[in-house]
């Protein structure tokens, strides 16, 4: 079986509260294999433990127990970083450079010999569409502006390993999707992506796998398939009529609609059929997402180290 490029081997991080005996326990038995070329989403609300995760794999903090490989190399050798690409939550940028000059440095640092260099950075910035300041100071930049130099300058190194911690925070709608596309075609080129969000709606379709973490403990892992058939199925009902029936809710003159269970959906189904012309089914189809997914298995679970770290 090929290495994994990462893997955290039972990770645990405690720290110890306004140097009090109290002891808070913010990862507990993580354990996580990254294979190269794979895209993973790491999931969890706000505090659940990803930026923690995250700087323990790259070796920018150690855990308090287990151990963390990249790259086949302990994480604390320089090494294992290579063509490694890390943005964090909240980037702090040189911010009197220009986004130009930005690139060109960390493009040069990484070691970066291209024939065209400036040209090279110039085109990543054409792709977050921040060209047109390329030469202008990032401090007078809105806080959208510097996450876009951020992520051109994170993926203008051409790294084949890239790490993103909350990506699309301070994007617009526009600016998200934009994002997403270009995460999109990083994926289709073999390279390894992770990235985490607390927000699942726009990078459903950027990850082969999803990490579940909450609390400190992963709660699930598997592809989008996998998680949304391991979650009870929901399903809206439409129908068409004078009058909706019990529990519907009218989206228009003659149009209801309802939402229930995969386990309720029969009995429903038979209520409209026998219904004596009132009304017809006008369409019905699964309302499941992967947000759906991810809150019912939070739920689901329990704080008892047996119940976390479903693979599914």
């Amino acid at each position: 079986m090929a290495e994994s490029l990462v893997s955290l081997q039972r990770v645990c991080k405690e720290y110890r509260a306004n140097w009090s005996r109290n002891v808070k326990t913010a990862l507990a038995d993580i354990n996580l294999d990254i294979a190269h070329g794979e895209s993973v989403g790491f999931i969890g609300h706000n505090g659940a433990g990803k930026s923690t995760t995250i700087r323990i794999m790259l070796g920018l903090q150690r855990p308090t127990t287990g151990a963390v490989r990249l790259r086949g190399l302990d994480v604390t050798d320089p090494d294992s970083r290579r063509r490694v690409s890390y943005l964090p939550e909240n980037p702090l940028l040189y911010d009197y450079l220009t986004p130009l000059e930005l690139l060109e440095m960390g493009a040069r640092m990484h070691g970066l010999v291209i024939p065209d260099l400036r040209g090279h950075c110039l085109s990543w910035l054409d792709r977050f569409g921040i060209a047109a300041v390329a030469k202008k100071p990032i401090k007078t930049f809105s806080k959208g502006m510097m996450q876009r130099t951020a992520l051109a300058h994170a993926l203008s190194c051409e790294p084949e390993f890239l790490i993103l911690d909350e990506p699309l925070s301070g994007l617009d709608p526009i600016g998200r999707r934009e994002v997403v596309e270009i995460l999109e075609d990083f994926r289709g080129s073999g390279r390894t992506l992770f990235f985490s969000s607390h927000v699942l709606f726009d990078v459903e379709r950027l990850a082969d796998r999803f990490v579940f973490i909450h609390e400190g403990r992963i709660r699930a892992v598997g592809s989008p398939d996998e998680l949304l058939s391991a979650s009870a199925a929901s399903y809206e009902v439409l129908i068409e009529g004078r009058s909706g029936l019990d529990g519907f809710s009218m989206i228009s003159a003659r149009l209801w609609s309802r939402t229930v269970s995969e386990a309720a959906l029969p009995e429903l189904l038979r209520e409209i059929a026998n219904s004596g012309g009132e009304c017809k089914l006008h369409s019905l189809h699964n309302v499941n997402s992967l947000e759906k997914a991810y809150l019912k298995f939070v739920q689901s679970t329990t704080s008892s180290p047996g119940s976390m770290g479903k693979h599914l």
